[in-house]
């Protein structure tokens, strides 16, 4: 497998305006040979990119039109020997996620697995959550999937609200203490986080029982017992808690440690070391792409 620093020295002995692109190619070409099924990769810059403010930068995140670069590479590639899509995201829109997932289902079924060489966190996690099986190492990790809105946390809000009923019985002076509380949050905040809440829980439990649950004795049951311990807010220590592969195989999730295969890690790994080389050399922020070489690149 070759390392950060010789996947650098590959692109910088091309010493062409392209070589990013090259490289990349090169290693997806080779991860798909390798698996013998259609591979697509969805990165993101977000480990490297930042807005001015320091934050994310908003288009590292799962958006509506990501949709656009998918069509562009899902165009003219094999749909017949299921798809293999290789994901690092900080997460994003819950509808977005939605969209991804009913698109890539039309376009190949459930022959979907999720290879997460790093991070694919909260709706990235969803996403994960709608394949039949998520490669991951020993460092990767998905996380949970509480969604966030208005960029407040909506489980912590209604387990904010809970504390705030709970405390009010017992000591209604509190509710002077609350009232300054829940002031700061606009009209109908609170109902627009139930929703998203149940709407999140609803679709990832709809997506593991209809793919990777679907040969369990009672799918169903499987399937809200893990989205339950994926949204278990007060098990985590913050939204963007890890969830590394014992974690996630203890939750229920069907994983495979990509170290069992050696050539296999070193494919998947190969690919990742050139997308972060991309990232590091340009101003991408996010790269979609196949292994044809079409590819959807959004730049800073």
């Amino acid at each position: 497998m070759p390392t950060w620093n010789e996947i650098n020295q590959e692109i910088d002995a091309l010493n062409a305006p392209d070589a990013c692109d090259r490289v990349r190619l090169k290693y997806l070409q080779a991860l798909e040979a390798r698996v013998e099924r259609t591979v697509i990769a969805y990165y993101s810059g977000f480990l490297q990119k930042r807005a001015p403010n320091g934050l994310l930068h908003p288009e590292t995140a799962i958006t509506d039109l990501d949709m656009n670069g998918l069509m562009a590479v899902v165009h003219n590639v094999p749909r017949d020997r299921g798809l293999d899509l290789v994901l690092h995201t900080p997460g994003g829109g819950i509808e977005a996620a939605r969209a991804i997932v009913e698109y890539l289902y039309k376009m190949f079924g459930k022959d979907i697995r999720v290879i997460v060489p790093h991070m694919a966190m909260s709706a990235g996690t969803m996403i994960a959550c709608a394949s039949y099986e998520i490669l991951l190492g020993k460092h990767s990790c998905l996380g949970p999937t509480d969604p966030q809105v208005k960029g407040h946390p909506a489980m912590g809000v209604l387990a904010e609200v809970d504390r705030a009923i709970k405390e009010m019985k017992v000591e209604p002076l509190k509710q002077i203490v609350w009232q300054q509380v829940f002031a700061k949050y606009p009209p109908a905040f609170i109902l627009d986080c139930e929703r998203s809440v149940e709407g999140t829980r609803k679709m990832v439990a709809a997506w593991l029982e209809a793919n990777m649950f679907e040969a369990e004795d009672d799918p169903a049951e499987k399937a809200k017992a893990v989205t339950q311990q994926l949204m278990d807010y007060e098990g985590t220590t913050e939204h963007s808690h890890h969830f590394l592969i014992d974690k996630c195989a203890e939750i229920g999730l069907e994983v495979y440690a990509i170290e069992q295969d050696q050539d296999l890690q070193e494919s998947i790994l190969s690919v990742h070391h050139s997308f972060i080389a991309t990232f590091a050399r340009t101003n991408s922020i996010k790269v979609i792409e196949n292994a044809i070489g079409a590819n959807w690149t959004v730049a800073a």
